[in-house]
Formats: structure tokens, C-alpha cells, sequence
């Protein structure tokens, strides 16, 4: 069939008569991309002395519906349409937005409803979540990426989250590493889920960052997890470790009548003395054991906790220079992170396995931009921390 020859003026007139139909401009974009994928053919076989071969179909989007197009071929195979590159881009932007949204706290189910109504097409749960897999290599590339020789702080602190494995569905621990690096920002360096709590277990987390770059920490921040000091100093010997004192005062509190706890919380608060500047181990060490006996008398939990020496690492933060110990005696910068997972798992219930979990966390904390502000005040502390201003 020879070759028809419209004007210019001839051709918009089709066109505008085709975009008037059912689903016009979608029709006027498939074919409009077709031909010209079929005019790159023609100078690919020009040129490079090739014979066409025939189309392969591929899916895309476009004016909100989703688009079935004849993509041409080369008998040689070499043969790639420029457009696609474009479509490609398009469809990785689709893939990113679906994620943002279910990152942000929308369900697989409610993300596939507004790409229907976006694209005209309705998409599943198992489709959804397929166009994740980007995702899923970007979080896990991250959570494995090498890291910085030195932290001067490290903090370690868990959220808990209803997880289904198999028929059962339970709460489990998610620890969250972050890091100070040495210009005071801040990184979170790994999301672990341990099920079962073991020391052994923490020194496998840390030798993990040891193989990852970590060679030197100066202080690490933690709950009150049973021996994690002694895997912290098998993998980082020259550590200090502050355990947390909030969670010190939580746990004293939830063992204490009603009609004491305001009284306990006051002695509590005064045996840590957060901005004292003339403080030191010494003196709170001795105000913890007035505490002891004094409150030991009416509650054995608080009588055993008297002479354990594990309770001195409460008290590491006197060690600093006082401007920065408010920021040391706790795990409180995991606890603004906590609740930003709480956020965008609220929504889900229980979520389906732990590597579901693993994603969401992941992009969380990932895209935690305050954590590149520096940290104030931290560099008034020269000596047991080295800086790089």
C-alpha cells in the first residue's frame, strides 16, 4: 500500500475527531506513540541495514488510563524505541508514588483503589505489592550500606509491633540503631528484629557493623536490655554505655501503688539530676541508695536493686560535660522515631511477616531528613568525644 499524504491541517482534523470518542485522548496518545516508535524503526533499519520483525505488546500509563502499545522489533533485536525510555521513567515515577503512599501509611488495598481512579484500571493487593520489589532492593541496599569508622554516640532502643508469622500474630521487638557521626548529624544504621532477647544475638548486631565499617564507638545509649553491655564491650571495648533512665523510671513506676507513685516520681527525678553542673557518679550513686532504702521498705523490687553494680551504668551521663547530659540520659531520639513508625503502621493492624515490617521501618527511617541538621550544644564535650569542627 503506497503511502497516504495528509497536510498538516488534514491530520489535526483526524486527530481532533478521534480525541472527540470514547477514551479519545488515550487513543490519540497510543497511536501517536506508536508511529512514532514505527518512524525510529525505519531509520534503525536504515541505517543499520536491519529488517523489521513483527511487534511485542507493552503495558503503560497515560492521560489517567492504561495503555496497551505495539512496540516495534528488529529481526537482529537490537532495536529499542527512545520513547520507552521515557515510558520507563513514567512507570518507575508510578512505582515510587505507589510506595510513598503505602510508605505514608495507606494499605496495599487503599493504594490499588486510587490507581484506579487514577489510571482507570483496578489493581490488587499482590499487583501493588509487586510494583514494591524497587523498593524492597532500595531499603535492604540501605540497611546493608557501608558505614563511618568512628560514631562518637550510638543509641539503641525497640518499638513494638504486631506481626503475624504462619497462624499466630504477636508483638515483636524492632531495635533501631542510630548513630551521631562526627559532624553531629544523625544516622540510623540498622533495624533488627529479635524475636527471642540473647546476648548472644547483640554480638552478632554488632560484629555485623564491624563488618560494615564500624571499627570505634564512644558511647552507647540503650534500654535496660538484660547483658547488652557485655556484648557491646566484646565487640567495642573502649565504649562507655549509658542505659536509659527513662525506662529506669517507667519500670520502678508500674510496680508502685497509686497512692505513692507521685512521691516515688519526685525522689526519682532528684536522685537524677539532669542539670546539676556540680553532680557528679559519686553523689547520685549515694542519693540511689537513699532511694533504695527508703522505698525498699514497702516494695522488694526496689530493694534488689540497691547494690547491683549493673545499675551504675544509669549514671555514665555524669561523666559528661553538663550542658550535653540531657541529651545522653536517654533514648529519646529512637522515641521520636518510634512514633513516626507508629504512624505509618497504625493503620495496618497486624502486618503480614516480618520483612513487611522491615520495608515500612526501613523507609521511615530513611527519609528522617531533621537528621541531617547538626546536633547543638554536643561539641561542649571535647574530651571523650572527637568531633570534626
Amino acid at each position: 500500500m503506497s503511502k497516504l499524504h495528509f497536510t498538516p491541517s488534514q491530520v489535526k482534523e483526524i486527530l481532533s475527531e478521534l480525541a472527540r470518542g470514547e477514551n479519545g485522548a488515550a487513543l490519540v496518545l497510543k497511536l501517536g506513540l506508536e508511529a512514532i516508535m514505527l518512524s525510529e524503526r525505519e531509520e534503525h533499519n536504515r541505517l543499520q541495514g536491519d529488517q523489521s520483525n513483527g511487534y511485542r505488546f507493552r503495558k503503560t500509563f497515560g492521560q489517567g488510563k492504561l495503555l496497551e502499545l505495539r512496540v516495534p522489533r528488529s529481526r537482529r533485536g537490537h532495536f529499542y524505541p527512545l520513547i520507552l525510555s521515557i515510558i520507563r521513567d513514567q512507570e518507575e515515577e508510578a512505582r515510587k508514588l505507589a510506595f510513598s503512599l503505602y510508605g505514608n501509611g495507606l494499605t496495599e488495598e487503599q493504594v490499588g483503589e486510587l490507581f484506579g481512579e487514577l489510571y482507570g484500571r483496578s489493581y490488587s493487593s499482590s499487583q501493588i505489592s509487586r510494583m514494591f520489589d524497587f523498593s524492597r532492593d532500595l531499603v535492604s541496599s540501605w540497611l546493608s550500606r557501608p558505614l563511618e569508622q568512628y560514631y562518637p554516640i550510638l543509641l539503641i532502643d525497640a518499638t513494638y509491633i504486631s506481626t503475624r508469622r504462619i497462624d499466630s500474630v504477636s508483638k515483636e521487638a524492632y531495635y533501631t540503631i542510630l548513630g551521631v557521626r562526627e559532624d553531629r548529624t544523625r544516622e540510623v544504621l540498622a533495624i533488627i528484629n529479635i524475636p527471642i532477647e540473647s546476648s548472644h544475638g547483640w554480638e552478632d548486631v554488632f560484629s555485623r557493623l564491624v563488618e560494615r565499617g564500624v571499627k570505634e564507638v564512644g558511647l552507647v545509649i540503650s534500654d535496660g536490655l538484660t547483658g547488652i553491655e557485655n556484648a557491646i564491650w566484646k565487640i567495642f571495648p573502649k565504649a562507655n554505655i549509658q542505659l536509659c533512665v527513662v525506662h529506669l523510671q517507667r519500670n520502678v513506676l508500674k510496680h508502685i501503688r497509686p497512692k505513692d507513685k507521685s512521691s516515688v516520681a519526685a525522689d526519682l527525678k532528684d536522685v537524677f539530676r539532669i542539670n546539676d553542673s556540680y553532680d557528679n557518679t559519686e553523689q547520685a550513686w549515694n542519693r540511689w541508695k537513699a532511694f533504695c532504702d527508703k522505698w525498699g521498705r514497702y516494695y522488694t523490687s526496689i530493694v534488689r536493686m540497691k547494690n547491683n553494680e549493673r545499675y551504675k551504668l544509669y549514671f555514665t551521663y555524669l561523666e559528661y560535660h553538663y550542658r550535653i547530659r540531657g541529651m545522653i540520659y536517654t533514648t529519646n531520639w529512637i522515641e521520636r522515631l518510634n512514633r513516626s513508625y507508629k504512624r505509618t503502621t497504625r493503620m495496618r493492624g497486624a502486618l503480614p511477616n516480618p520483612q513487611a515490617t522491615m520495608l515500612l521501618l526501613g523507609y521511615v527511617a530513611m527519609n528522617r531528613n531533621e537528621y541531617l541538621r547538626k546536633i547543638p550544644f554536643l561539641n561542649y564535650e571535647n574530651k571523650l568525644f572527637h568531633w570534626t569542627e
